[in-house]
């Protein structure tokens, strides 16, 4: 079969294999991104009187064989599954199948799958990290005042709480979820109409292929269209980057806390692998590769930003570099949330070893503030207290992460506001994903 772009020469093997790469293994995950693209597309180009209503209606219905079908072959030789599908509707259809690339370049047309591939994965991404937060909650509402030696320089400070420290996390990826939302909202632009960077000589209508597509607006200038390609990629991933290092410090942190020098969790056997040498091993490798993970994506963001950052304005064909770390960094995310969520569902907590941490010297800032209320001056409190830190008396542990009640602290976590804001960003998510889904239901069944 013919390549799109094929004019009466053949290229060597050696530069195929070379240009292609893997993106006909990597376009399996874009097929019914391309082919709902190229629903709404040809639906346009009947509205506009270059495919007669019979002819979209064939074409359609052939798209929709390819979207329902679960083994669409991409061979090497097609290039992309661009080149497939439009081969596949010429097999099929003829002539009918020849006109449905007016009007657009593999350039807008790899954008627009790759903008509907991000909105569900994103879309998946945030539905999954609310779903993680609301594990950790009830792990933190479970262990609110199981006392904790808190940490800084990575030696004792100060007493802490389980629920300070897994309440943290929730905080965190909240945080997390207002750049991924910012990142949604960059990717929601239609960019098809725009082919091959500069418009076309056709009175298209771009505004109703992105209303087709659930987008909730055009991507404008057709320029700029192309030059974002990378570009709104390294916000999508910066977003999962920032994830994954929230992963990685909980996974961190379990890795130390299980170990037998600590002991304040224990991780169930379900969970850990073992040694093929040592009998007695029982390991955290899936904390481990999340911690491990998190440099992947990171590198992948460096790799598109490296790559984006010093070409011309226009198509580039570096930019086709740019989809593997796209793809790979949803995978690895999304996967990396659900191991977490596990993690905290399956996560025992060793109290009485967390008691035992809580060790004299951690209340020595305790001492010095009592000695502030009754009106010394807190150098002079710091210097008395530092004088005599064995003569410390360990308060009722309790007792003290209660009486801290200002916003933040260990008794004022402020856990029931915190489960009023992951409920309230379901049902937005949610919300969202309805709204994409019928308009996909719509485009798809519709008969017109």
């Amino acid at each position: 079969m013919p390549k799109l772009w094929e004019k009466g020469y053949r290229i060597d093997s050696s530069i195929e294999d070379f240009t292609v790469g893997e993106d006909y293994i990597l376009d399996k995950k874009l097929v019914k991104a391309d082919v709902l693209g190229s629903i709404a597309h040809a639906k346009m180009l009947a509205k506009i009187g270059i495919l007669s209503e019979q002819e979209f209606s064939k074409l359609k219905k052939n798209l929709i064989e390819i979207y329902n079908s679960r083994n669409f072959e991409i061979k090497k030789h097609d290039e992309d599954v661009h080149t497939a599908i439009e081969n596949h509707l010429v097999e099929k259809l003829g002539d009918i199948g020849k006109k449905i690339h007016t009007a657009r370049s593999r350039n807008d047309q790899v954008l627009t799958d790759i903008r509907i591939y991000s909105k569900e994965s994103l879309i998946e991404i945030l539905s999954s990290l609310l779903e993680l937060c609301s594990s950790i909650l009830e792990f933190s509402r479970k262990n609110e005042f199981v006392p904790i030696a808190g940490y800084t320089h990575t030696r004792k400070a100060m007493p802490s709480s389980v629920g300070l420290w897994s309440g943290a996390f929730i905080e965190s990826f909240l945080d997390d979820l207002i750049i991924l939302k910012t990142a949604y909202e960059l990717n929601n632009q239609s960019p098809l109409g725009s082919a091959a960077g500069y418009g076309v000589s056709l009175d298209i209508d771009r505004q109703f292929i992105a209303e087709l597509l659930g987008f909730a607006k055009v991507q404008k200038n057709t320029l700029y269209v192309q030059n974002s390609r990378g570009k709104i990629e390294s916000t999508i991933i910066f977003s999962l980057s920032q994830i994954m290092n929230g992963l990685a410090k909980i996974s961190n942190d379990l890795i130390l806390f299980t170990s037998e020098h600590f002991n304040y969790f224990q991780l169930p056997d379900k969970i850990c692998t073992g040694s093929s040498i040592m009998p007695q091993k029982k390991n955290p490798d899936v904390l481990e590769l999340v911690r491990a993970y998190s440099a992947v994506v990171e590198g992948n963001l460096h790799t598109i930003s490296g790559i984006t950052k010093n070409i011309l304005s226009g198509y580039n064909r570096d930019l086709q570099l740019t989809k593997e770390p796209l793809i790979k960094s949803f995978e690895i995310t999304n996967k990396s949330i659900s191991i977490m969520a596990f993690v905290f569902n399956n996560l025992n907590v060793n109290k009485e070893s967390c008691e035992k941490s809580c060790t004299k010297e951690l209340y020595a800032t305790d001492e010095a503030i009592a000695l502030v209320k009754s009106g010394i001056p807190f150098r002079e409190a710091y210097q008395k207290v530092a004088k005599n830190i064995a003569g410390i008396k360990i308060p009722p542990i309790e007792k003290n992460l209660k009486a801290k009640k200002h916003i933040g602290a260990t008794g004022n976590l402020g856990l029931d506001a915190l489960k009023r804001q992951i409920d309230s960003e379901k049902k937005s998510i949610e919300a969202e994903k309805k709204e994409f889904e019928s308009a996909i239901k719509k485009l798809i069944h519709t008969n017109q």
